[in-house]
């Protein structure tokens, strides 16, 4: 009897134990299990938007410079680097076969201009043949055949004096070639510039019987001005433009020179695109001072278009426009906002884009893209989360513009969930 009065007795007070510790527990667990949520503050300050592209550092023009004529090269007067001038003599192929050329061509014009003074003392002498037979023949004085040929001296002779004139002619044309290919043989700038490649050597052949062959480089204006020829993706052209007529900047980076910061301006947008693997791409012409000459050709280049740029607005963190909540932590007249769709990871909010955008129709494309500006932030509202709609402005790597919607400056929004304390 008494085993059974303490059998009970201590049930009763483990019941009694159990139905006191429970609503602790409970709390307990809750609280644990309660989601801790990361959030941040909005703030007010300057926003810049770009597109990032890569280039490559060129001259402004890459004049090439080469042979017109064939031999070996006599003489290289400038190296790698040299500044020259216009019209400056930058080498020399040996001119001894064309001076026998145009010695050769000269003493054909000369015995051509000999000719034609003998020929013309020919007709002189036979025009006076032919004068005197003409006094003669009305008074009979003169054989017919004898008048006929003086005629025909006469005239062979003026034509001699024609054929003289053309060969000197033709004489003179093959003097001038003979001078030409021998200004030929000196090689000479055709532009004030810089030598940024040389590829002769004193002694060398060069043949230009099939194509000319490229002797040497030079980049006029260099240390004035260079380009950045950028490729752009298509997606990212029309911004291009949009910049290039409102005269935005463009900064950007090379690895030779880390901490410097070069500036410069859209020169040219080009139509003619390039394909590579299905993705098309734009080249765009970015002109660059370099005074210095810092930068130079071959360089690769990291370049940032400014699009547009708005000072002192709202900006709230891209986190917060990235945070999708689960359905059990926002409040329930919220809920409609999610149910229904597919919820993206954090790490890559953009899924749900992704998946239907190939499916959807020109218009409705159109039309997503006229409201992609309208987006949602969440706050805390006790122990859940509620939307807030607000409309997006310019975006940088960071923040984005909040053009308009009920949030103000240091309010704080929900930016994800943070990982359960062990």
């Amino acid at each position: 009897m008494r085993l059974a009065i303490k059998a009970i007795v201590g049930l009763l007070v483990l019941g009694v134990g159990g139905w006191l510790g429970i609503p602790p527990l409970l709390a307990y667990w809750q609280a644990r299990n309660k989601p801790t949520f990361r959030e941040a503050a909005l703030s007010r300050g300057d926003i810049t938007s770009v597109v990032n592209s890569t280039g490559t550092v060129q001259p402004v023009l890459n004049v090439q410079v080469g042979s017109f004529v064939s031999g070996p090269v006599q003489t290289v007067y400038v190296d790698f680097n040299a500044r020259v001038k216009k019209d400056q003599l930058l080498a020399e192929i040996d001119p001894l076969l064309f001076k026998a050329q145009f010695n050769q061509a000269k003493a054909a014009l000369d015995c051509a201009v000999a000719n034609l003074l003998q020929a013309q003392a020919k007709a002189e002498q036979s025009k006076r043949e032919w004068e005197r037979a003409q006094l003669l023949m009305p008074k009979k004085a003169i054989a017919d055949t004898d008048y006929d040929l003086d005629k025909a001296n006469y005239e062979t002779a003026v034509a001699n004096v024609a054929v003289c004139k053309a060969t000197i002619e033709q004489n003179q044309a093959m003097l001038d070639m003979a001078q030409a290919n021998l200004k030929y043989t000196e090689i000479r700038s055709p532009v004030d510039g810089i030598i940024v490649d040389r590829k002769v050597d004193s002694g060398q052949t060069v043949a230009s019987q099939f194509q000319t062959p490229e002797m040497f480089k030079v980049a006029p204006e260099m240390e004035k001005r260079i380009y950045v020829f950028a490729s752009v993706d298509e997606a990212d052209i029309g911004l291009i433009r949009d910049a290039k007529d409102r005269d935005q900047p463009v900064m950007f980076t090379v690895d030779a020179y880390p901490n410097d910061l070069f500036h410069g301006k859209i020169h040219q947008v080009r139509l003619n695109p390039t394909t590579t693997q299905n993705v098309v791409t734009y080249t765009v012409v970015v002109e660059s001072p370099n005074l210095d000459l810092k930068l130079l050709p071959g360089m690769t280049a990291s370049l940032s278009f400014q699009i547009d740029r708005h000072k002192d607005v709202l900006r709230v963190p891209n986190a917060a426009l990235r945070y999708y909540p689960k359905t059990e932590h926002v409040r329930p007249e919220d809920c409609h906002l999610l149910e229904g769709e597919e919820q993206p990871t954090i790490e890559d909010p953009e899924n749900r884009t992704r998946a239907t955008e190939i499916q959807r129709s020109a218009m409705e494309k159109t039309e997503a893209a006229r409201k992609r500006n309208r987006r949602y932030v969440w706050i805390r509202e006790g122990d859940l989360l509620k939307a807030v709609e607000i409309v997006t402005g310019l975006s940088d790597s960071t923040v984005t513009e909040v053009v308009s919607g009920p949030l103000k400056k240091g309010q704080s929004v929900v930016t994800g969930i943070a990982p359960p304390k062990p």
